[in-house]
């Protein structure tokens, strides 16, 4: 376990900040990806950001060699086309574990084996086999004296409990107890562990407004709209405290205890297309700080306070060769060459360093009419520089109105309020203690600032070009990241 850290400002992103109990947060790691980094890069962009721990589709050898003696924690995976075979073999199974697990050992620091990918809810006709796979992996691993070392369990979907809500009341899907009470009692057997893939963003987006989306990423709510289960009297601070929550209590109505759940996914989406509003970088950016800071009390929900919740973020790169919605690609944390794609605080090397800074932004979700007014005004008759959101410029990606307005909206409040100027632009704008420099965009009044306002002499990180979806119809068109550096946010509470 990484040593504790000193100070509870010192948040990093992934599995570095933790408490002597070993709360962490790791992340996931598709390769559905344009411009793949090499095993080796891959490896060097880990230990950059300092994740501790991995979590594999498959069983790469190419990766699993390049994370030899890097003591990365990493979770293999069998993939969903390989478990009806070894469900059907345990001699396949022996194979695979010799094949993927053993032969990378002592070097590459396997801790577990992900048996499929929501076998119940993706592929149900394979669910049959799905925990004598288990078993057959099991005893592969008692044959190699491994199996203290290394356990074995199988990611699910909350699509696996139709009502999630209250927690109190939640079940599994009746028509796969057999199954569940089977894989329960081998993870009760072998002291592993149940896989959760829990995704608050689908919660909020699939519910027709029921539940507020602060509630989804982990803001306090006001009094009167406290989220509380009716039969317990548990108050729910997150949607994500009641998924994990539920699935205690449906693992609990099988009769079963002291089996934790390890979060193998969650994560926000960054961008989405027309119909898809709420995947922007700030609300990523938001659930993404705010869940590690809830991750690293190291606490367990409202029914399990001691147990803490080991989480996995999807993921660590953007998958655009995914099928499906804008938003199914764009749930990447950093880009392939390493650089983040909204602010991971100390990560990234710049903490604020100056707490006392006021940044004026522009407001989430203000009119974008209003918005362009205020980003012509400002960067016409209110004087401000607005270079840095030129095309080719550090700060012009990503490419929006509310982004772009706020990096106008702040150098203008900057240079002005000295002499009467103020943050409102006919009410789209705000004051934030949160430095929104990300990459090589340094925001005027930023502790890093050089005093030119958004240049450095690092190349933009990230893409370039336009985003697919994006508006073009400015000529000083947008973006700036109001998201949150995990050092301000500690500092803020």
């Amino acid at each position: 376990m990484p040593e504790r850290c000193h100070g509870a400002v010192i948040l990093l992103l992934f599995g570095m900040c933790v408490n002597a109990l070993g709360a962490f947060v790791g992340v996931n790691l598709g390769t559905d990806v344009s411009n793949l980094p090499s095993a080796s890069g891959i490896v060097a962009i880990l230990k950059t950001h300092r994740i501790t721990h991995l979590r594999l589709y498959n069983a790469d050898s190419q990766l699993l060699k390049a994370l030899a003696n890097s003591s990365i924690e990493v979770i293999v995976g069998v993939t969903n086309e390989e478990v009806l075979r070894i469900g059907e073999s345990p001699a396949a199974a022996a194979a695979w574990v010799n094949k993927n697990v053993a032969a990378y050992l002592p070097g590459t620091n396997i801790t577990a084996i992900a048996v499929g990918s929501e076998v119940l809810t993706a592929i149900p006709h394979v669910g049959p086999v799905l925990v004598p796979a288990m078993y057959s992996l099991h005893k592969a691993l008692v044959a190699a004296n491994l199996n203290d070392l290394i356990k074995v369990s199988t990611p699910q979907s909350m699509d696996l409990i139709p009502r999630p809500f209250p927690p109190s009341t939640a079940t599994f899907n009746a028509s796969w107890n057999s199954t569940i009470s089977q894989l329960l009692q081998f993870l009760k057997n072998t002291k592993s562990y149940y896989m959760l893939n829990a995704y608050p963003y689908y919660g909020y987006t699939t519910e027709n407004g029921i539940f507020p989306l602060d509630y989804a990423l982990f803001r306090s709510l006001p009094a009167v709209k406290q989220i509380v289960d009716p039969n317990t009297l548990f108050h729910y601070n997150s949607m994500f405290d009641a998924m994990v929550d539920a699935t205690y209590y449906s693992i609990d109505t099988f009769k079963f205890s002291g089996i934790p759940i390890v979060v193998t996914e969650t994560g926000w989406p960054w961008f989405g297309g027309a119909n898809e509003p709420d995947a922007t970088i700030q609300n990523a950016g938001t659930y993404i700080s705010n869940l590690i800071r809830r991750v690293s009390n190291d606490s367990g929900p409202p029914s399990q306070p001691t147990t803490p919740i080991n989480t996995y973020l999807y993921e660590l790169f953007n998958e655009d060769k995914r099928p499906g919605p804008i938003s199914e690609k764009n749930w990447g944390i950093l880009f392939p060459n390493g650089s983040a794609v909204y602010p991971l605080g100390l990560i990234s090397g710049r903490s604020t360093g100056n707490s006392s800074a006021v940044y004026c932004v522009a407001k989430d979700g203000a009119d974008e009419d209003k918005l362009e007014d205020g980003l012509n005004w400002a960067c016409g008759q209110g004087g401000a520089n607005c270079a840095a959101i030129q095309r080719g410029r550090p700060c012009f990606l990503p490419n929006n109105i509310t982004n772009h307005a706020s990096y106008a909206y702040n150098d203008y409040y900057q240079k002005s309020r000295s002499a009467g100027g103020t943050c409102d632009f006919d009410g789209t704008a705000m004051l934030t203690t949160i430095d929104p420099s990300h990459g090589s965009c340094i925001f005027t009044g930023s502790a890093n600032s050089r005093g030119g306002g958004g240049f450095s002499p690092e190349a933009a990180m990230g893409p370039s070009g336009l985003l697919p979806g994006a508006s073009s119809k400015l000529q000083v068109s947008s973006f700036q990241l109001l998201i949150l550096f995990i050092f301000s946010w500690a500092l803020r509470f």
